[in-house]
């Protein structure tokens, strides 16, 4: 099938590859001509495990290209994703802007030469589905003129994603489910067909499990799954960290206790790793949006609200955990094992580590720091204030403590006893409650984690 994914972020730049890797025809539209250059190029520019190699071969292929002439796209198209960045406002709400200008441009372009499907993949707020398909519909008048002679064939489709960052590759071949939001039988039908490749389990790790569960649905209701699913576990992660905290006044250890929970089936044990909190571009982002679409409609989310607040005090636990353990922080110095929001990934949006580093600098301490990707790209948004060393090693020269915020996996094998020897007081804060903590006692260092006894 012939697809165009319009927007090269996150979101649409694995959906195009891994779409041209299942076998259908992609074309990826992005308005930023130096992005396009770098792509056309073979090189991602985002780090995702696994991506850059599959963009290459796909483009080998013939079956990917990358272009920013947007008419190209909509005019070859069968099915168009729109794939563009929805940011959150400082209100909570979500920037449609970008949403609002591609579905103009759409149908600007829009021809009557065949039947298009056009696919909602950002996350957008509920409701969204119509008003694309009204903007759209501005765009083939202006296109046109007052005289509007035809009205190309097309519908909407909602198609939220699921993707962990990190994981996204192996994610889109091996998903959890697939929910499809729309009014037309024809438009959720190529949909289907689209996706049958993935849905039969062709390219999943496990090819033997059943067919992937296709959730049919319209379009408000799978708007609502998106942000549900989010928000759900957000508030899991809130609420484990709370009861971390009860674990620390306590004598408890969390981790004890979320395997003891998570056993349930009614639970499960994931999303109940106790830590610093949640960040990134999806959690924040989505949870306050969902508590403002329900303020628009009267509703006021208190479980919503408390994960927020839970989660933003999170944050700073582990500044807490320095001042019990070295009283004054002016003049300490404190060095972070990681900076992004998650492990495999180089993105710092809504990152703990942005706050931590805030609230240390506001202390008067001096903030070192090693990220295995931060720190070899050149990356310095939200890091003023920040010496970022290239080696672990580098790090804990002349350390007061470490703190681990990101549970990047080679943080498992550090020499922790060479890195203790290097520190003036040999103290470790476990934000992610990652590492084992006899091994690194044995070798020296104090080791606080968040909730464990």
């Amino acid at each position: 099938m012939r697809v165009c994914v319009i927007g090269t972020g996150y979101v649409g730049l694995v959906t195009g590859v891994c779409l041209a890797q299942i076998g259908h025809q992609v074309v990826c539209i992005d308005n930023n001509e130096e992005k396009i250059k770098l792509m056309r190029s073979g090189q991602s520019p985002i780090y995702e495990p696994g991506l850059s190699e599959l963009m290459v071969a796909n483009m080998q292929s013939g079956r990917l290209e990358f272009s920013a002439d947007l008419s190209e796209g909509v005019r070859q198209g069968e099915i168009l994703f729109i794939a563009v960045g929805t940011p959150a406002l400082p209100t909570g709400e979500s920037d449609t802007r970008y949403v609002e200008a591609v579905a103009r441009g759409i149908g600007l372009h829009l021809d009557d030469a065949h039947y298009r499907v056009v696919v909602n993949k950002s996350t957008v707020p509920i409701g969204s589905g119509d008003w694309v398909r009204m903007l759209i519909l501005e765009g083939v008048k202006t296109a046109q003129g007052e005289g509007v002679t035809s009205i190309p064939n097309f519908d909407v489709v909602s198609n939220p994603e699921f993707l962990r960052e990190g994981s996204a590759v192996y994610d889109t071949f091996n998903p959890d489910r697939i929910v499809l939001g729309g009014n037309s039988a024809e438009a959720i039908e190529l949909m289907q067909r689209l996706y049958e490749p993935l849905i039969r389990r062709q390219f999943s790790e496990n090819p033997d499990l059943p067919a992937v569960p296709v959730v049919v649905t319209d379009l408000s209701s799978a708007e609502m799954i998106k942000y549900a699913a989010n928000a759900f576990l957000a508030a899991k992660i809130s609420f484990i960290n709370e009861v971390a905290n009860i674990c620390d006044r306590v004598g408890a250890d969390v981790t004890q206790v979320a395997k003891g929970i998570g056993l349930d089936s009614r639970i499960g044990g994931k999303f109940l790793q106790a830590g610093i909190g949640w960040g990134g571009s999806c959690f924040p982002k989505d949870v306050l949006a969902l508590i403002h679409t329900a303020k628009d409609y009267g509703y006021t989310t208190e479980i919503l609200n408390a994960a927020v607040s839970v989660n933003n005090r999170q944050r700073l636990i582990v500044v807490e955990k320095l001042q019990q353990e070295l009283k004054i922080l002016k003049g300490k110095v404190i060095g972070l094992l990681g900076l992004t929001f998650k492990p495999d990934t180089d993105d710092m949006r809504d990152a703990p580590a942005l706050n931590i580093i805030e609230q240390l600098n506001r202390l008067g301490a001096k903030v070192k720091a090693y990220d295995p990707i931060v720190s070899t790209s050149g990356m310095s948004h939200g890091l003023t204030g920040v010496q970022m060393e290239t080696s672990p090693e580098m790090l804990a020269d002349s350390c007061d403590a470490l703190v681990l915020v990101t549970e990047w996996r080679e943080f498992l094998d550090l020499d922790y006893a060479r890195l203790a020897q290097r520190m003036n007081h040999p103290v470790i804060i476990d934000g992610r409650n990652f590492l084992d903590p006899q091994t690194l006692t044995a070798q020296g260092l104090r080791y606080l984690g968040i909730g464990r006894s």
